[in-house]
């Protein structure tokens, strides 16, 4: 199964059977809304707490991934979540909610691809037959945690970014009909030395790079294989540095072929900054559009490569720099398996 230092190939080709997509009222008004499955019209979705409602955004793509799915909960044998807020709090009481064996992850943004490349693994070695993969984000929730309440209305420069408000849900199955998993590098930390919170595009831009270059290697495959290389939440200025990037390392990928999903949440005339980020950007964009677009026949093989920043607020504060990660899953329209 390991190819190279940092590559897995499933060779028994785990199924994504069934999707799940939440997104709030900023995501509606977005370039993607019919991707959604659930689009909520305010904020706080009925609760007391914007950390509330996000636990309920994790809750409501699980559902509807089952409710899409030919099995029921209860043959359900792990869940793999994660987000953005302190301990994954929102992910812990989901998964409390469920009562599914739960495996918590942090990796900030690169969390959902972390999540499918952990679950296709355990599947792919015969150590279950159904996991429910997912990640989710709050706008107003890692605000407050990681900068300031929105409602003191601070002021950004042009390089942050716009915390999806959402979460993406999906059913990896040993058997089925839907999408392959078919291979997964899993990236190293890189550290930049960038200090800037509001500039998290060109801190992870570096690991985005880094990740495509070492699975394209390590899978001996030239970058045409994909009909898309999909990247969580580089944003505007993080896209661009790393197509300078990838250039300086003699990988030529075609501008059309290389998409960001933070930018394809959002309109361009929607005040999103660079773009889109948090845990669920790539997470409801992959598993809602991309994945969309793959079971209609548009597309055949993406690369998704998740990125995600590493500081917390209590490292930001000491001034230390930002390190990044990304991971890379490789996803291919399949027949049925099994």
């Amino acid at each position: 199964m390991l190819t190279g230092h940092s590559t897995w190939i499933f060779e028994n080709k785990p199924v994504i059977t069934s999707t799940g997509t939440v997104g709030g009222p900023f995501e509606a008004n977005g370039n993607i809304p019919n991707d959604f499955d659930i689009l909520h019209e305010d904020m706080w979705l009925k609760q007391d707490s914007f950390e509330k409602a996000h636990q309920l955004l994790m809750e409501e793509a699980c559902q509807v991934t089952l409710k899409k799915s030919p099995i029921d909960k209860g043959q359900v044998e792990f869940f793999i979540s994660g987000d953005l807020i302190n301990q994954i709090t929102p992910s812990n009481f989901a998964a409390k909610t469920m009562g599914i064996p739960y495996l918590g992850l942090f990796n900030a943004c690169a969390t959902s691809m972390e999540s499918l490349a952990l679950a296709a693994m355990i599947i792919n070695g015969q150590g279950a037959n159904y996991i429910l993969s997912g990640s989710s984000s709050h706008n107003a929730a890692a605000e407050k945690q990681f900068r300031y309440p929105t409602e003191y209305g601070a002021q950004k420069p042009p390089t942050a970014q716009w915390t999806v408000t959402g979460a993406g849900c999906a059913l990896v199955s040993k058997n089925g009909t839907g999408p392959q998993v078919t291979s997964a590098t899993i990236g190293k930390v890189v550290d930049m030395g960038i200090t800037d919170p509001y500039n998290m595009g060109g801190a992870m831009a570096p690991a985005a790079v880094d990740t495509i270059t070492t699975h394209l290697k390590e899978r001996n495959i030239d970058a045409s294989y994909y009909d898309l290389i999909i990247t969580g939440d580089l944003g505007h200025v993080g896209r661009e540095v790393s197509m300078d990037l990838l250039k300086q390392n003699g990988i030529n990928i075609n501008e059309n072929q290389y998409v960001d999903c933070g930018l394809t949440i959002y309109r361009e005339d929607q005040p999103v900054l660079a773009g889109g980020s948090g845990s669920a950007c790539s997470a409801a964009v992959v598993y809602g559009h991309f994945l969309n677009q793959m079971k209609e026949g548009a597309l055949n093989r993406i690369l998704v490569v998740a990125t995600g920043s590493l500081h917390s607020p209590l490292s930001v504060q000491q001034k230390d720099p930002i390190p990044c990660i990304a991971h890379a899953v490789s996803i291919e329209s399949g027949s049925d398996v099994g």
